[in-house]
């Protein structure tokens, strides 16, 4: 029960203070639940790319850069419609069904609850943060060079803050 209440808490604090400015750029940063690495199978892993693709021509995102890793996700995206939440919420709710669907497994909880969100501040280096996402593979030892990963992608788009 304690354990339970602690991450009830711990979902709490990452809502604390958070605000969704439109127009804005965030570095999101989700993880499969339990740690599973899920994603190290390439199929389920271009499923969770679809979902993130899906958010930004539904005109929820833009997608500025982005790493999977087998048991988590960095986003580095430009709010343009709606909250935080909203975005996250869709994003693991259809890569969720996507996946489960081609696992054979309906209902199964694919991501943990919340997520973590850094806003990008006037003044702060965008593609330095891009570059710190994208290098998560080859400092988790994945792979010797980030070009050796499949699931990343990064696209300047001009105006984001």
């Amino acid at each position: 029960m304690m354990r339970g209440m602690n991450t009830l808490a711990h979902g709490h604090r990452l809502r604390t203070g958070r605000c969704s400015e439109t127009g804005r750029g965030y570095l999101l940063t989700t993880v499969v639940q339990g740690r599973t690495p899920l994603f190290a199978d390439f199929d389920h892993a271009r499923l969770a790319v679809q979902a993130m693709r899906d958010c930004d021509g539904a005109g929820l995102s833009a997608t500025l850069a982005f790493v999977l890793m087998p048991d988590h996700l960095h986003w580095l995206v430009q709010l343009r419609r709606g909250s935080l939440s909203a975005l996250m919420g869709r994003f693991k709710s259809c890569s969720a069904a996507a996946v489960n669907r081609a696992r054979g497994t309906p209902g199964v909880v694919v991501w943990q609850a919340g997520f973590h969100d850094h806003a990008i501040r006037d003044g702060q280096d965008i593609r330095a943060m891009a570059r710190y996402a994208i290098g998560n593979p080859v400092r988790a030892g994945l792979v010797g060079s980030v070009g050796e990963y499949a699931h990343w992608d990064a696209v300047w788009v001009g105006g984001a803050r």
